[in-house]
């Protein structure tokens, strides 16, 4: 540990006799909002007790999508490299370092707690007061190279892809959305939205029911990659048709068990509740309202229509320790991340990505960046 192996020494020579500076990397740096440029960086040093990860792909977020367009300013410092879901194999370990070897396939945790706020203290981590990530409030995995301690890593297995295990955190989002609202068998489930994140709840969630599955959406597209990879689940698309009535009278009055809201910033349609409205308006009577979406502004409730269900309204935010769910799940064959990547494009495309991003939402999900 901490001594480069011969194969090791022998990638990095082709690294430096391929153009590259010995000790730097390629990387994408968000040098001004709404524009990247690739460019060459020194490697990120790393302690006897971290190790070296060598980025294989990385997978753009929604977040990534605001932070692009300076919505996290000033949370976020340029110039600046995002990037918090991604995943590699280590390249080097510190001297201090066990349970992991150079070459070992692994996933990044990209969430850094402060263990020292009552919430941590209480083990209830994604709540910290001080939370921070990798990829957002420091340099991230938009680069060949990461330093990180073992603590954030998860081993994947060989029959997962380098590919697939770049989706491990966005699929933690949904496990953990999943074990808040305590999904369990024959529940009926609604999603308010059909993004990036619906979609991973989408699939986390039939993995442990295979109840009635609604999600809504006003992106016909989104819609249409939900009903190819599975057809079981009732698309509703929210401009054509009123969620809350399908919902309603498909389950023969008496609505789903838990709604996940997963919709953040919603577009205002007439003659339809705002998307958390929706929720609450689509549960049964005791039933569980989830609340992911990251909106700002301030959504209209009447909590009487919660109140005379007796129901809940909780949130989810991040995950805790999901990633080995997620994991174990892609292993297994029961999650369908292909369904989700909509494209993998170099890193030296980054800017091309993002603009299909946000230009095209109906043809593009997830882009992943190539950093071979």
């Amino acid at each position: 540990m901490g001594i480069y192996t011969y194969s090791n020494c022998f990638r990095f020579m082709n690294f430096a006799n391929s153009g590259h500076n010995f000790f730097k990397m390629k990387a994408a740096i968000l040098k001004k909002y709404n524009e990247f440029s690739v460019d060459e960086k020194a490697i990120p040093t790393m302690s006897d007790d971290e190790v070296l990860v060598k980025v294989q792909f990385a997978s753009i977020c929604g977040s990534d999508q605001h932070l692009y367009k300076g919505d996290f300013h000033p949370r976020t410092k340029l110039p600046f490299t995002p990037g918090h879901e991604f995943a590699g194999v280590i390249e080097k370990t510190g001297n201090h370092v066990s349970g992991y070897k150079v070459g070992d396939k692994v996933a990044v945790d990209p969430i850094i707690w402060c263990g020292e706020c009552d919430a941590c203290k209480n083990e209830h981590y994604p709540a910290c007061e001080k939370l921070r990530l990798i990829g957002i409030d420091q340099d991230g995995g938009f680069a060949e190279y990461v330093s990180v301690p073992p603590s954030m890593l998860y081993k994947v297995p060989e029959n997962v892809s380098h590919e697939h295990a770049a989706l491990v955190e966005v699929y933690g989002i949904g496990f953990h959305a999943c074990k808040r609202a305590k999904v369990k068998s024959g529940d009926r489930i609604a999603i308010f939205g059909g993004g990036k994140v619906g979609q991973c709840v989408m699939q986390a969630a039939r993995t442990k029911t295979k109840g009635q599955l609604f999600v809504v959406d006003i992106v016909e597209g989104r819609l249409d990659m939900i009903r190819k990879s599975y057809p079981d689940v009732r698309t509703i698309n929210a401009r054509k048709e009123d969620p809350v009535q399908v919902i309603k009278n498909e389950t023969n009055g008496h609505g789903v068990d838990i709604a996940f809201e997963v919709v953040g910033h919603a577009e205002t349609i007439p003659n339809r509740v705002n998307p958390v409205r929706g929720c609450v308006q689509s549960i049964r009577g005791g039933g569980v309202v989830c609340v992911l979406g990251l909106g700002d502004e301030p959504i209209p409730i009447v909590y009487k229509e919660l109140i005379w269900k007796e129901a809940q309204i909780i949130a989810s935010r991040v995950s805790h320790g999901e990633f080995a769910e997620a994991i174990e799940q892609l292993s297994k064959g029961n999650l369908k991340p292909d369904a989700l990547i909509t494209a993998i494009m170099p890193v030296d495309q980054i800017q091309d990505a993002f603009h299909l991003l946000e230009q095209q939402p109906d043809k593009y999900l997830k882009i992943l960046l190539d950093l071979n």
